[in-house]
């Protein structure tokens, strides 16, 4: 007579039993799989809801568009033309206005000059600009100070298609910041704050410092 096939039932196969120490490793490796592909899901409940960071928030303006640096001609103290891509691979802090530069000019482009130096090792990767907007003829007490920094006269009409002031101010009341991308990026309000200033650009340069190489390449 025949076997009765439910007699012939394995109950227990070789090699899959839990205690096979096989099976543990096996579903140890599998529960660290798990927890590896849920870790950023994990990471940023607990950031959310147990540390609960603020936003950063910038004391510039910062600029959604990021318009590119315009391929428009310049010319020096020296008469000698340039592009104003020239000034890429560095950031630039930026002023802009007439020759004749009354008290506020002055009070910015000191600023300028100012902020500049409190970068300290990082000063080299930050350029101080004076856009100046006529033909006029620049005070000669003036002169030392730009030696410092690049001066350079540009076409208002033109450079007022790149750097937009904010509502109810004029293109020379504010300092506008550039980064090394050529992207204008920030514009500061007018009579800034300069500590508040500083610390914007401070925070950019170290933002920055992973990718952004110091000096502009020749």
């Amino acid at each position: 007579m025949a076997e009765d096939p439910l007699l012939m039932t394995t109950h227990e196969v070789r090699g899959l039993h839990s205690s096979d120490p096989k099976v543990g490793t096996g579903r140890l490796k599998l529960l660290l799989i798990l927890l590896v592909c849920a870790a950023p899901v994990i990471a940023s409940y607990f950031t959310y809801y147990v540390i609960k960071p603020e936003i950063a928030k910038s004391y510039g303006t910062l600029i959604a568009e990021q318009p590119d640096i315009p391929d428009i001609k310049a010319v020096d103290l020296a008469g000698q033309e340039h592009s104003m891509k020239e000034l890429e691979k560095q950031w630039l802090l930026i002023s802009v206005g007439p020759a004749a530069c009354d008290a506020d000019c002055e009070w910015r482009l000191y600023l300028q000059r100012q902020i500049r130096e409190a970068m300290g090792p990082d000063r080299a990767r930050l350029d101080w600009v004076w856009l100046i907007t006529d033909d006029m003829p620049i005070r000669p007490e003036l002169l030392p100070a730009l030696n410092q920094g690049v001066a350079w006269r540009v076409n208002a009409e033109a450079l007022a298609q790149w750097l937009k002031p904010a509502e109810g101010q004029r293109l020379q009341d504010h300092l506008y910041v550039v980064d090394p991308i050529g992207n204008w990026m920030m514009r500061f309000p007018a009579q800034p704050d300069p500590d508040l200033l500083r610390k914007d650009i401070r925070k950019l340069l170290k933002a920055s410092q992973f990718w952004d190489t110091e000096g502009r390449q020749q």
